[in-house]
């Protein structure tokens, strides 16, 4: 991705992947699928888990450590997000795009 993105939306879709990608495994325990796609000067992420509950964002306490800034980060920093259910029962996609992304 770095080769085709700025290096500042590189790191950050990098940063907004993890995130994602951590709330998959930590919440669901059944793994995830990541996508990327670059059109025009937008790039856009998903993440696919199998759990049909929606991600709520929250914001932390001081003492919640470092849990809970996963989709607070996502909200704060992408251009556009959001939940698309694959089918009742059948996971969900938590989605972010990244305008100006292209070098």
């Amino acid at each position: 991705m770095r080769h085709r993105c700025r290096s500042d939306a590189a790191e950050v879709a990098e940063l907004l992947i993890t995130e994602l990608v951590t709330n998959a495994l930590v919440h669901t325990e059944q793994g995830a699928e990541v996508s990327a796609s670059l059109a025009s000067a937008r790039l856009r992420v998903e993440v696919r888990d199998y759990a049909s509950r929606r991600p709520l964002p929250y914001v932390p306490t001081a003492d919640d450590g470092t849990h809970g800034r996963g989709l607070v980060l996502v909200q704060a920093l992408a251009d556009a997000w959001g939940v698309d259910v694959v089918e009742p029962g059948r996971g969900k996609v938590v989605w972010f795009e990244l305008d100006g992304g292209l070098a």
